[in-house]
């Protein structure tokens, strides 16, 4: 296969800066959209898990169905794993009682086993070489978990570990720069360090999706769940379109690199 038929065939995106900066945004909007179903409109988690979810499935047939990396529909189904998460996560630490830690203990085990059951049939966690229906599966399984156990993550810094929620949100910060560092200065494993980074990005949403939506009294600034999801609804929307943009325009500049080699 080509190197440009190689990169038609892609079905997620480049791990690139742009990327992280569009993962945060959607994992924060996912926060407070999910808050703005479940509390503000008063839904309810479970309920709101299931009509999540429900929409989860629905972006998720999209996503399998297309044949390369289409932006819109790929950061949708991101954005529909943070916004069930974060009610799945509430269901679980308030609705059933088992708290922030059981809860983050229990997500964090069914991660590893999503990933050790990757890596033993596949002989791999590439996240870049998504493109059997199987990998992509076990891909988007490890994202749906990761996104749920970081809000459980960001919920318990914000409430019990004293940090409040600007304090988590610099915490997070701060262990995500120690991540880049090790990537750009160690041989850790990228792919571990990818997944660190991918949970982390979760509680670091979650917690700066509080610093949004609660009022002053409480560490917030106040603009609440239908304006905090305004806002970064807005600006997902501009970088999907920028991503949209730059992938076209990449895949035209290959064709055109083609056509000129063999024609």
């Amino acid at each position: 296969m080509s190197a440009t038929a190689s990169e038609h065939l892609k079905k997620v995106p480049e791990i690139t800066f742009l990327f992280w900066v569009m993962k945060i945004c959607a994992t924060t909007l996912g926060e407070t959209a999910g808050d703005l179903l479940s509390m503000t409109m008063n839904v309810g988690y479970a309920v709101s898990s299931m009509i999540l979810l429900g929409a989860f499935f629905v972006t998720l047939v999209a996503q399998l169905v297309a044949k390369r990396y289409i932006p819109p529909i790929y950061w949708l189904v991101i954005l529909s794993t943070s916004t069930a998460g974060t009610t799945m996560s509430d269901y679980m630490d308030r609705t059933l009682g088992l708290g922030y830690a059981k809860g983050s203990a229990l997500l964090v085990t069914l991660l590893v086993i999503i990933l050790a059951i990757w890596r033993i049939t596949q002989k791999s966690l590439s996240v870049t070489n998504i493109r059997s229906l199987k990998v992509e599966l076990f891909y988007w399984a490890a994202i749906l978990v990761s996104n749920t156990l970081g809000t459980a993550l960001g919920d318990f810094l914000a409430d019990d570990s004293g940090l409040g929620f600007m304090g988590g949100a610099l915490l997070i910060g701060s262990l995500l720069v120690i991540i880049v560092l090790l990537y750009y200065f160690t041989s850790i494993s990228h792919v571990a360090l990818f997944w660190i980074a991918f949970v982390l990005t979760r509680p670091f949403g979650a917690t700066f999706g509080d610093v949004l939506t609660k009022g002053p009294e409480k560490g917030g600034l106040g603009f609440g769940t239908m304006g905090s999801s305004a806002i970064l609804f807005a600006i997902l929307l501009v970088l999907v379109i920028y991503e949209t943009i730059r992938v076209a325009r990449s895949r035209r500049v290959e064709v055109s690199a083609t056509s000129s080699r063999f024609g």
